[in-house]
């Protein structure tokens, strides 16, 4: 199923969606918040693949943030590996044909509600440009 570039931002947030235990962002917030998904463009953000709109369909890439609060070391990774997978297994079980790219290394987010642990997965989703 291809989803319109105008919408896939909005389709991908709502297949992430698992409110008793995330908060999911279409867009970047002000403030990123422990426990929660942020869904936003990569670079390159469309990659289209030719002139031919209506029988080849562009490539949009995104980056899912993960945010987790920051206690231990080890207790920090466990909750974001935890994480990682909960996440990728939305993708896998969604309608949208997702390519995962690479999931990176978590990195400590420093933010005005405090230190949290957060990590990205790069996607690629076939769309179309309606």
């Amino acid at each position: 199923m291809t989803t319109s570039i105008t919408t896939l931002r909005a389709t991908l947030a709502t297949a992430l969606t698992n409110t008793s235990n995330w908060s999911v962002f279409s867009y970047p917030p002000v403030s990123p918040i422990a426990n929660s998904v942020i869904v936003q463009p990569d670079d390159p953000y469309i990659e289209p693949t030719n002139n031919q709109p209506n029988t080849v369909g562009p490539t949009a890439n995104f980056k899912i943030t993960m945010v987790v609060p920051m206690f231990d070391n080890q207790g920090n990774l466990g909750d974001i590996e935890t994480f990682m997978v909960a996440v990728f297994n939305k993708l896998a079980t969604s309608s949208l044909s997702v390519r995962v790219q690479s999931i990176s290394a978590p990195t400590v987010l420093g933010v005005d509600a405090g230190q949290m642990l957060s990590a990205d997965i790069s996607i690629s989703i076939i769309t179309d440009w309606s």
